[in-house]
């Protein structure tokens, strides 16, 4: 009996490692032949062996170049015909247009497109019809579009990027769930996180806020620093994690809040880390105010740690936290309501201790990773024809 040829595409590998983590070894244990598609990264072999699945490198670019675009989906498209998949399933915003572009040429009979946020929101212009061009035509090429959250899709559906009888979000939305038995206190982890606070010179004394994603503007990063900046002033004890990479080429932070993260004592700032569940246990609160998303992990992982969580009124965000539940939801780019959750959360013991007592449950309940790999892998089956 010959296997069923499923191919996972995104622009980086990164986004293979962290969106996808487990979900491919699933598949392959379900029967399936997996190969992973991205740019070439120092991480493929590693990825290789975790995931039981075979690594194809082709270069992609993660911002708008025609000629390399066009060399990208050429080579795609040889892929395609070469081993002649069942599925084509893509990921990320420039991997879907080439992916789906490439798979409906070479004639894959069943092309899937997850939708995990829309950097267009954030544009303007010329640029903001481009990218909605190039949104409706991925959908155009896809037979099937999985946005990762509700309100993601009623903005797919208002800005008529296709029809509703294509789209359809997988439970409770997110692309990979969550693994909760991962993402909780253990010794090891203890161990781990009283070495960090020792290293920071961190005390029981000490209140800290933690964001994890990109330090990028559209991550809200200008606006928390101005937040915690003012609030620091008033509070000495308070401290805050910054967890993630800059990205100075593709969205750069103002030199003024650069500065403000570099001539901090009370902004600790790690940078990219392979593993956040020690910081995430060293935290008190999580503060995510981006501008856009579609269905982000962070907020689901701080969850996990009994960590209430500050986040924006956007896709994804709003449905994974209720507020006043497991956390507080504010508007985006305001700085004002931003320090006004922040200060919330650090006097109001009462309603610190409800959000904490209510945020793991929350995200077991509805995320849990297992169960959403069996919807996805349902979902291939029925494409299949059974």
């Amino acid at each position: 009996m010959m296997l069923s040829k499923l191919i996972r595409i995104t622009t980086v590998p990164l986004s293979l490692d962290k969106l996808l983590t487990g979900q491919l070894k699933y598949m392959v244990g379900k029967g399936f032949d997996v190969y992973m598609i991205s740019s070439m990264g120092n991480n493929v072999h590693f990825l290789e062996e975790r995931e039981s699945s075979t690594f194809i490198a082709v270069e992609m670019t993660r911002f708008i170049s025609p000629i390399k675009d066009l060399v990208s989906l050429f080579k795609l498209v040889r892929v395609f015909r070469k081993l002649k998949p069942d599925i084509v399933h893509t990921h990320t915003p420039k991997a879907g247009l080439l992916g789906m572009m490439a798979a409906r040429i070479a004639n894959v009979p069943i092309r899937l497109h997850t939708v995990a946020g829309l950097p267009l929101m954030e544009a303007t212009g010329m640029k903001r019809r481009l990218l909605e061009y190039t949104e409706w035509l991925t959908y155009k090429c896809a037979i099937k579009v999985y946005p990762n959250s509700t309100n993601l899709k009623e903005f797919i559906l208002k800005s008529k990027f296709c029809s509703s009888d294509k789209l359809k979000v997988i439970g409770n939305g997110s692309s990979n769930g969550i693994n909760t038995n991962h993402f909780k206190i253990s010794p090891e982890l203890v161990s781990k996180a009283d070495s960090i606070k020792e290293n920071f010179g961190l005390t029981e004394s000490n209140f800290t806020f933690i964001f994890i994603g990109r330090l990028v503007k559209d991550k809200g990063i200008e606006e928390l620093i101005q937040a915690f900046t003012s609030l620091a002033e008033r509070h000495a004890q308070i401290r805050l994690l910054l967890v993630g990479p800059f990205e100075p080429e593709l969205d750069p932070l103002s030199a003024e809040c650069l500065a403000m993260i570099g001539n901090s004592n009370a902004i600790i700032n790690v940078g990219y880390q392979d593993d956040v569940r020690p910081y995430l246990a060293i935290s008190n609160v999580l503060v995510f105010p981006s501008y856009r998303e579609g269905f982000p992990n962070v907020p689901m992982q701080a969850g996990c740690f009994e960590l209430p969580a500050i986040v924006t009124d956007i896709n994804g965000c709003n449905e994974i936290i209720a507020n006043e539940e497991n956390g507080l939801i504010i508007p985006p780019k305001n700085i004002d309501a931003l320090q006004n959750a922040m200060s919330r959360l650090l006097t109001g013991e009462a309603l610190y201790g409800k959000l904490q007592k209510n945020s793991r449950p929350m995200i077991v309940d509805r995320y849990e990773q297992k169960h959403l790999w069996s919807l996805i892998y349902r979902e291939y089956e029925s494409l299949l024809g059974g």
